[in-house]
């Protein structure tokens, strides 16, 4: 009977690593994802403002305090901080996160893709 229950708690551990390493998402996929942000994004440290900010050490950072960038009043007057929670709500609909955003883009649809970007954006972090 302890080896049954041994074994059960075995793999109720494993489960629980695996699905804790696939929400982690995966950087090298992420990196992937961020080609569709950088027509307006830069990504390395020191790296310059485009139509939007640089996001080298976006996460856990506040909204709107990347030095040197015009923010809008909506996105100044946010309070947020963009933690991993944050940014895939954002990443999913921006204008309805953020509401008169000047970010243009309409958001990605797949979960994946967003735990993926965060992923690579927590590697540049």
């Amino acid at each position: 009977m302890a080896k049954i229950a041994t074994m059960a708690l075995g793999l109720v551990i494993g489960l629980g690593l695996s699905l804790s390493a696939a929400q982690a998402g995966d950087a090298a996929a992420g990196k992937k994802v961020f080609k569709k942000c950088k027509a307006c994004h830069t990504i390395d440290a020191g790296g310059k403002n485009k139509i939007g900010p640089n996001l080298h050490g976006i996460v856990g950072k506040a909204a709107a305090s990347v030095e040197g960038y015009k923010y809008s009043k909506a996105m100044q007057a946010s309070g947020i901080t963009w933690t991993e929670e944050n940014l895939a709500e954002f990443f999913k609909k921006p204008k309805k996160f953020v509401p008169k955003t000047k970010m243009s883009f309409g958001g990605l649809k797949k979960d994946k893709q967003i735990e993926d970007l965060i992923a690579y954006l927590k590697e540049n972090s």
